[in-house]
């Protein structure tokens, strides 16, 4: 174990200790002066400063062995290009630093130093449901255009999930800004694997990163996706809930955010709509604002001002961008945007049936909307409304 940093490799191996229980950790490292200092420490000692039998139960792990397989994982992870940073670093998210629960370490993958990510711009967690809607979809990509268009750019942070998460890394990815990833499991495991590619984009992109406070090798069970909220509540100066049930993973990362005194949003929704249940419920309890105006939200954030609005009329517009063409290819335009705005996430096959109209009629007139910013179109030629103007 070559130019292992002793102090590094002790904080390391009480992380793995007390990631649970990550100020019984803190406890001990203030009590002592440091992690070698606590391993240096006799056993008696330790279990006399932590008191009770259920916390005296760790005097037995921080042990000689305990420390060589940190050190021995902290040469791993400098092979790999990983490492380890330790609370109170640089790079270290300051924010975190001011919860009272933060984890004693975090394990870091990216291309450039953690500091250039974490510690030259405000952090925005951007959540909410697996079962994300072609509403929440849309309002999660002009929520993120909108701030890349910002005069001071945020970092994302989501987790990586299927739904929102992964909606609000790529949308990021789009438009140009950093985004970090908080995973549930080791920093040499991407969960689900379907988000892998985009996982590996963002380790490799400039300004992003994939960050854990779990060693490598952990698995993605239940418990660790409720301890991965808890670091993107605490890292975060801002929580934007987009969807959500009145249950899930999401209203506890926003309800987290809010207990450590962070600015909470919530993207209103129908009342009837069970994704958006969750984000009302936080509205009504004053626990998050709603997200009305673009402009608004970003100057709230501190992010300055945004090139990006609403639309004030959605029909009107449209009206408007195409009034010097014959009416009838107008009236067809309208048909469809209105459709489209009406029915988020609607196939261009499925209008065909709807208006009884050929592929190439509608395809075509799709393609004019899409061009025009009214609406977008994904691979699998499902159309949702642009709601917001530049």
């Amino acid at each position: 174990m070559k130019n292992i940093d002793e102090e590094r490799a002790c904080q390391c191996a009480l992380n793995r200790i007390f990631g649970f229980e990550p100020k019984i950790g803190l406890a001990l490292l203030e009590a002592f002066g440091g992690a070698a200092a606590v391993f240096k420490t006799p056993p008696k000692e330790i279990s006399a400063f932590l008191g009770s039998l259920s916390r005296a139960k760790y005097a037995s792990l921080i042990t000689m062995s305990s420390y060589e397989s940190a050190a021995i994982e902290l040469e791993r992870l400098a092979s790999s290009g990983d490492a380890f940073i330790c609370h109170g670093e640089p790079g270290y998210p300051k924010a975190l630093i001011e919860c009272d629960d933060p984890p004693l370490g975090l394990y870091y993958k990216g291309s450039r130093p953690p500091e250039e990510v974490f510690d030259t711009r405000p952090q925005v967690a951007v959540i909410g449901t697996r079962n994300l809607s072609y509403y929440g979809l849309d309002w999660c990509r002009n929520i993120i255009e909108a701030f890349a268009k910002a005069r001071v750019k945020p970092l994302i942070v989501s987790g990586l999930a299927i739904g929102v998460d992964v909606a609000a890394h790529k949308a990021a990815l789009e438009f140009g800004l950093p985004t970090a990833g908080v995973m549930a499991t080791g920093i040499d495991d991407i969960y689900p694997r379907r988000n892998a590619v985009v996982g590996e984009s963002m380790a490799t992109t400039p300004g992003c990163a994939l960050v854990t406070d779990f060693p490598p090798g952990t698995d993605a069970i239940g418990i660790n996706f409720l301890r991965r909220n808890r670091v993107i509540a605490g890292m975060c100066e801002a929580t934007i809930l987009v969807e959500s049930r009145i249950r899930g993973g999401g209203m506890m990362t926003a309800r987290l955010a809010y207990s450590y005194d962070r600015d909470v949003y919530a993207l209103p929704g129908r009342i009837d709509d069970p994704l958006s249940q969750g984000c009302n419920l936080l509205i009504r309890e004053n626990i998050a604002e709603p997200i009305g105006s673009l402009p608004d939200l970003v100057e709230k954030l501190g992010l300055g001002k945004t090139s990006i609005s609403l639309k004030a009329d959605y029909k009107a517009e449209v009206e408007a961008r195409y009034s010097d063409i014959d009416e009838s290819s107008r009236r067809d335009l309208l048909k469809v945007a209105m459709t489209v705005k009406a029915k988020r996430g609607i196939g261009i096959d499925e209008m065909c049936s709807l208006f009884g109209w050929p592929f190439s009629k509608v395809s075509r007139l799709v393609t004019t909307l899409e061009c025009d910013g009214f609406i977008s179109v994904d691979l699998l030629q499902h159309c949702s409304p642009r709601t917001a103007k530049v």
